[in-house]
């Protein structure tokens, strides 16, 4: 199974700060070899800002690219381009959800710097895709609304991020048959506050819809804090959050979790800081500040062996926000890190 050959292996949550696309994918490249991914660099353009990047052909987009904002006209007349959207998702047309090379510069690049290092044999290959909590209450319709709040345009997003989803895979699968997808979901760290009006089962429902568009394992990545309970509840595979920052936070749901490792489940232990903190760390203090994050779990009742036998190693968050030395100090980390944890539990040196 592909999820035990993933055990404590490395690989980055997305974005980095290179605007050259070439040298984005050798970062990658050269610290996560083996579950690679492709970078998103949002300070090459803002057409590669996360919640950009996944927004062509949604109905009634609008970029401002001087103001460096995007948001939805709800004035236009909208039944068109939703016919079209709702027709590619029930005909399964994944060509008409492509991601423009100026979109992702990064993925375009991939391929061509995957086959230049010809020696690689990746165990899989990651990709990434905005969740639709985050992108809905990101993007605002002209009267600033989220258009999540719209309940017309919330079930088109849902479906306009799964095929997102699944054309990006179809895409990947061309260079890897084995394939990991997160969703990113940092806005679920505002879920059950007095600014976020959501029901549980509604956040629930456009996840698995998202979801049901990704054929590899899937998982979902938080860099805050939020009510784990709930996307452990989903049919997600991978669970990735800021350990570094909130280690104590899922230990807070034991029982999930021990439920979620039992059914096959993984945590992305995001123990590298995404900030200027990567200078005063080390890969043994990072292993240290990883295992007592474990011992959280452990006390509550998680069996040691089993949250072991299912972790996976990353940054924080993506590290895009960072200078490039420190960005690539972060990813030399969290490759240390998995290093050490492999050598450790698996007897690899």
């Amino acid at each position: 199974m592909l999820g035990s050959e993933l055990r404590w292996l490395p690989t980055a949550v997305g974005s980095v700060p290179h605007a050259d696309p070439q040298r984005g994918c050798e970062v990658v490249l050269e610290h996560f070899p083996q579950l690679p991914t492709w970078p998103q660099l949002p300070r090459r353009s803002f057409l590669e800002n996360m919640y950009v990047q996944f927004s062509e052909r949604f109905p009634g987009v609008v970029l401002d690219m001087e103001a460096e904002r995007i948001l939805v006209d709800r004035s236009q007349n909208l039944d068109a381009p939703l016919e079209q959207l709702y027709s590619a998702y029930l005909e399964d047309d994944l060509d008409f959800a492509a991601v423009s090379p100026e979109y992702a510069a990064g993925l375009a690049q991939f391929p061509s710097s995957l086959v230049a290092h010809s020696s690689l044999s990746p165990v899989a290959i990651k990709g990434q895709v905005t969740g639709p909590v985050s992108w809905g209450l990101t993007v605002v319709d002209r009267d600033r609304r989220p258009v999540l709040y719209d309940d017309v345009l919330a079930d088109a997003l849902a479906r306009h991020l799964r095929l997102k989803a699944a054309w990006q895979e179809r895409e990947l699968r061309k260079l890897c048959p084995r394939t990991v997808i997160f969703v990113d979901e940092p806005y679920m760290a505002s879920f059950g506050s007095a600014f976020v009006s959501l029901q549980r089962e509604q956040v629930i429902a456009l996840l698995e819809e998202v979801f049901g568009g990704i054929e590899g394992l899937k998982g979902v990545h938080c860099c805050g804090n939020t009510d784990w309970s709930l996307l452990l509840a989903t049919s997600v595979d991978i669970l990735s959050f800021d350990t570094y920052e909130y280690a104590e936070t899922l230990a807070l749901y034991p029982d999930e979790v021990r439920a979620f490792l039992a059914r096959g489940g993984m945590v992305a232990w995001g123990i590298t800081p995404k900030t200027e903190a990567v200078w005063e760390e080390t890969v043994e203090s990072l292993v240290d500040r990883l295992h007592e994050a474990i011992d959280l779990l452990v006390r509550k009742g998680v069996p040691r062996g089993d949250i072991l036998a299912a972790s996976m190693v990353t940054p924080s968050c993506g590290v895009g926000t960072l200078e490039e030395p420190a960005a690539e100090r972060a990813l030399a980390l969290t490759a240390g890190v998995a290093k050490v944890m492999r050598e450790r539990y698996l007897g690899e040196g």
